[in-house]
């Protein structure tokens, strides 16, 4: 079931405290509209009574989704104990097949999301995405030093004239741009990712799987 509580939040503007109602968990087969709140972000904003400023509520939340079997955590302190993720893991195990992720921020919870409703393996997106910005740092060698930070973002499948792309979308001179990767490229990071199965971490816990796993297992 969902479960929601209240707290006290302050503004990021005027610094005024308000009471918000924040989720510790949320399941998507009782409460479905909670998803596209969660794939848009609306979920965690609230606006401030006092000056009107829109902020974003920072909290802990557990998302399930028993159709899908998925469990993502948004622990945003990275305070997690093994005792609590190995409890949850452990009643998962028994109802089989569920993909556990362990994520810090909302941004990364929503991609997540979003990644696994089009079907897709977060692992080997994390890889697309390393191999994109090889590219783009190969192509570009005179701004591979600033290429090197960007972050790119999964945003959807597309397909255009036949063929099919995926689409990240990342930071650029202050707005964000769209960048089409060819599916093709996600495929063959599927197939690595499936030919060296040694660089998968533990699929019966709370896997945490980013850019900093993606440059852990690549040298």
């Amino acid at each position: 079931m969902s479960i929601t509580a209240e707290a006290m939040a302050p503004c990021s503007k005027c610094g005024k405290k308000s009471e918000i109602t924040i989720y510790r968990s949320i399941n998507t087969a009782e409460n479905p509209e909670l998803k596209e709140k969660i794939r848009n972000g609306s979920l965690f904003i609230w606006e401030c009574p006092e000056c009107h400023q829109a902020n974003l509520a920072k909290y802990e939340t557990l998302y399930h989704d028993p159709e899908k079997k998925i469990m993502l955590w948004l622990m945003p302190s990275g305070d997690l104990s093994e005792t609590q993720m190995q409890a949850i893991a452990n009643h998962t195990k028994a109802m089989g097949g569920y993909r556990l992720r362990l994520v810090k921020d909302v941004g990364a919870l929503m991609e997540k999301l979003l990644i696994f409703e089009a079907g897709l393996d977060d692992m080997a997106i994390e890889m697309c995405k390393y191999v994109t910005l090889m590219e783009m740092m190969s192509r570009n060698k005179a701004a591979a030093g600033s290429l090197a930070g960007t972050v790119l973002h999964f945003h959807r499948v597309e397909e255009r004239d036949g063929m099919k792309y995926i689409v990240f979308m990342y930071p650029s001179e202050g707005q964000m741009a769209s960048l089409n990767v060819g599916y093709n490229v996600y495929e063959d990071s599927l197939g690595i990712i499936g030919r060296n199965p040694d660089i998968i971490p533990d699929r019966e816990t709370f896997m945490k799987i980013d850019r900093d796993w993606i440059g852990s297992i690549i040298k």
